[in-house]
């Protein structure tokens, strides 16, 4: 690669880097990035559920984007979480003129839910960690708990790419499984994936990495050059570069 492609490279991958992330919004790569499909739909299952629903919690809505998908079959009492700031204001300027209350939330495998016992007939969640036990706790007596989840092993190919490990890969089907067992929640669904996850260039990895910086801790340009520059020219052999993603999806009743 001469030094002159490489630094045209350098200032395109320093403008991904810089580049505003809101929400959980990746249509800036939205042609650069692409996923396999899993063999289930989360968007019909939620939906189906909401529209029987007089209640739902939307856990970790990040700018509400999902949510806003169900917006034609939300019931009256529908409540969501988020814990970033630029989310949740993003997530209450979108959401709360449609009556949705936004409640400032962290989400944490221990995280206290700011609502009342027995509040929710449904609560959903995509992507965003969970405290079963509050879970449970804020559901009705045969409320559904509904969560796709990614794996902790997810795209962890990417991760060795930059030689580094993720710091969740405890968090798998079986230990979701396990910790639900402690619970009144009896499990009617539980299946896990795996997929292709193909960048189209470099600098999409880069944005990637940017608003998902558990994959490779501490990130930037700048520190992880050389390894962007094996990836670079790992694209010029191979025209895309493939990881594998790992999806979970979980349903689960309350007794």
């Amino acid at each position: 690669m001469k030094n002159t492609d490489l630094n045209t490279l350098l200032e395109k991958w320093k403008r991904e880097e810089n580049q505003l992330f809101v929400g959980w919004d990746f249509s800036h790569i939205a042609d650069r990035y692409v996923t396999e499909t899993p063999p289930w739909s989360y968007e019909e299952m939620a939906r189906e559920l909401i529209a029987a629903s007089n209640s739902v919690l939307d856990l970790g809505t990040g700018g509400g984007e999902k949510l806003l998908e169900f917006k034609d079959v939300l019931p009256c009492r529908t409540a969501a979480t988020e814990g970033y700031p630029p989310n949740l204001q993003l997530a209450r300027k979108r959401l709360e003129p449609l009556g949705i209350k936004v409640v400032e939330s962290n989400d944490s495998l221990q995280q206290e839910l700011p609502f009342e016992d027995e509040t929710f007939d449904l609560v959903i969640d995509r992507h965003t960690s969970f405290n079963i036990s509050e879970v449970e706790r804020v559901l009705t007596p045969h409320g559904t708990f509904l969560t796709e989840q990614v794996d902790g092993n997810n795209l962890c190919d990417l991760s060795k790419a930059f030689d580094c490990t993720q710091p969740w890969t405890f968090f798998t089907l079986d230990f979701i499984l396990e910790k639900i067992k402690a619970t009144n929640l009896v499990v009617e669904t539980a299946q896990q994936w795996t997929g292709k996850a193909i960048f189209k260039d470099v600098g999409a990895i880069v944005y990637y990495l940017k608003a998902v910086p558990w994959t490779v801790t501490g990130f930037s340009v700048k520190r992880n050059r050389a390894h962007l520059e094996k990836l670079q020219q790992r694209l010029e052999r191979e025209s895309e570069l493939v990881f594998q993603q790992k999806l979970i999806l979980v349903k689960a009743r309350k007794v």
